[in-house]
């Protein structure tokens, strides 16, 4: 089989080539040499790259194969296909439930707590350093708090002592306490609202330090080429130079939305009257950690782990248009 033409350029302008035998064994050599050359700096990194393999890359891929298996811990796991994942979406009532809460929690939650951590962090960053500084620590709170539902629980308790009810009873707006948290009517609610508090966390603190470091002569540039207003200045300057940390943030906030799981634990137990409450976090505890069905709660991860990839991969596409 002949050499294409780009080939036997690269052979004729490149004598080393001929030893080598063609273009591809002489990028192959010089991709060796590249990576002797800087071997130091590989070593520096091998650390890093043999944990996260160990405890991050292993793990999702053990989780793949164990999805098309049978295994239960006590014994040997037997490969059965795609049962499990026929399992999920035709006979699992429940996962399906779980999968429509998860969905609409995220759809709700994601875009908003990513909008309000941005626009808060640009707003608290036009304060005095003092004053920002306490701001940003009074809105990071919640996140790093320990007992962060006890608040929410008497908020919405379903006597006539919880602060909602006393409130609407008050008012004349109901005659009788509403069971916040035992009805699925407002479960999910309750939940979204307790997860935009608590959402105000690393992605906001990133935010934060980007528009802390951001290089002020963009903006004196963008002044001078005719940016009249912060709004302009904001979608031309700031938001495409914080690229890097709007993707960080993204990530954060799509994990944080579709692996929520405590919240609902914890505000209307585990599991929820009728699943209203019941997410696929939730339903992966179930299997996982209850039932000890490793082979099914691997598919109900991987599952998860494709929802968030391609989530992931629309807001890439999304943000890359940014300032455009």
């Amino acid at each position: 089989m002949s050499l294409s033409n780009q080939g036997l350029q690269e052979i004729a302008t490149n004598p080393e080539l001929h030893r080598l035998g063609g273009p591809d064994k002489g990028r192959a050599a010089q991709l060796f040499r590249e990576m002797k050359m800087k071997r130091q700096g590989y070593m520096l990194l091998a650390p890093y790259f043999i944990l996260f393999f160990i405890f991050t890359a292993f793990p999702v891929l053990m989780a793949l194969g164990l999805s098309f298996t049978n295994f239960n811990i006590l014994e040997p796991p037997s490969f059965i296909g795609w049962e499990n994942y026929a399992n999920l979406f035709i006979k699992d009532d429940v996962f399906l439930i779980a999968l429509k809460n998860t969905l609409l929690f995220a759809v709700v939650t994601g875009p908003l707590s990513y909008i309000a951590c941005f626009f808060l962090a640009w707003l608290i960053n036009e304060l005095p350093p003092r004053i920002r500084s306490v701001i940003t620590l009074l809105f990071y709170a919640p996140s790093i708090s320990g007992n962060v539902y006890l608040i929410w629980q008497v908020a919405f308790s379903g006597d006539s002592f919880g602060y909602v009810n006393a409130f609407l009873m008050k008012w004349g707006f109901i005659l009788e306490p509403i069971q916040w948290l035992q009805d699925p009517k407002y479960m999910l609610f309750i939940i979204m609202i307790v997860q935009l508090w608590l959402s105000l966390g690393t992605a906001f603190l990133a935010f934060i330090a980007g528009l802390q470091g951001m290089d002020m002569s963009l903006i004196e540039a963008g002044a001078i080429d005719g940016i009249r207003n912060r709004w302009q200045e904001l979608w031309f300057i700031t938001l495409p130079s914080l690229r890097p940390m709007l993707m960080f943030g993204a990530v954060m906030q799509i994990t944080s939305s579709f692996a929520v799981a405590d919240v609902a634990t914890n505000m209307v137990g585990f599991p929820s009257p009728q699943y209203a409450g019941h997410t696929i976090v939730t339903h992966l505890n179930d299997y996982g950690s209850i039932r000890f069905e490793m082979g099914y709660a691997s598919a109900i991860a991987t599952v998860l782990f494709a929802i968030m990839l391609g989530s992931n991969l629309i807001v890439q596409k999304l943000l890359k248009k940014v300032g455009d």
